[in-house]
């Protein structure tokens, strides 16, 4: 999928890696040595999306005292990622459709488009084909995002891969801590952690590693360094 320019939608629950899938896209393809810019749709004010994906020229609005590239501009040559695109307003999905259809972008105050290259990489926890459904997403942008679909698994629904990615996370946190040796589990420990829902996936695992590693230092982390904090 990495060397093709076609769309690809990550889905999945909060915490299973869709912004690593989108990376990992990016680091395989041909725009490797381009840029790999990440936006959370959700994040920025419905009233200043439109400028900062597609840019304005000076004296657009208020306070726009200087012509502005839009972060669509910034991944020229590389890939944009749209985190939780299901958050995008309707008028903006709107805006969002012609830029991925004419390839080009215009620029809050400007007179004509410009052309830009990017691929486009967009991720949402949500059932994006239901809000289709119920008018809250439109149908066109969802089949123009869509045509290459990802699901990111749940991480109880890969039980098997918990022992990797723990021992990859752990060392993340040794080098950063500057440890000397990567911490391991315990048995005990790693069946504990099997036996846990993990409704956050792998961010909630990431966050009871590092909590255990902080309260128990030492070369192994035992099945009580992921007890409760009121009954470790």
């Amino acid at each position: 999928m990495a060397r093709t320019m076609a769309p690809v939608l990550v889905t999945g629950e909060s915490g299973t890696g869709k912004e690593l899938i989108a990376r990992a896209l990016h680091a395989c393809s041909h725009r490797a040595d381009g840029p790999f810019v990440a936006v959370n749709c959700g994040a920025i004010p419905a009233d200043l999306l439109e400028s900062e994906l597609f840019g304005h020229r000076r004296g657009a609005f208020t306070g726009a005292n200087a012509d502005k590239p839009g972060l669509f501009q910034a991944a020229a040559g590389g890939t944009l990622f749209l985190d939780e695109v299901s958050d995008l307003p309707l008028p903006m999905q709107v805006k969002l459709l012609r830029a991925l259809q004419e390839r080009a972008v215009r620029p809050v105050g400007a007179t004509a488009e410009e052309a830009v290259d990017v691929r486009i990489v967009s991720a949402t926890h949500k059932d994006l084909a239901r809000l289709v459904q119920t008018g809250q997403f439109r149908h066109d942008l969802y089949y123009r995002l869509n045509v290459i679909p990802i699901h990111a698994p749940a991480l109880r629904d890969h039980p098997d891969d918990l022992a990797a990615i723990a021992h990859a996370v752990l060392a993340q946190l040794a080098r950063r801590d500057g440890l000397a040796q990567v911490p391991t589990l315990s048995p005990a420990a790693l069946q504990q952690l099997r036996a846990h829902p993990f409704p956050g996936n792998v961010r909630e695992l990431e966050n009871l590693l590092e909590r255990a590693l902080a309260l128990h230092p030492g070369p192994v982390l035992e099945a009580h360094a992921f007890l409760p904090p009121t009954q470790s």
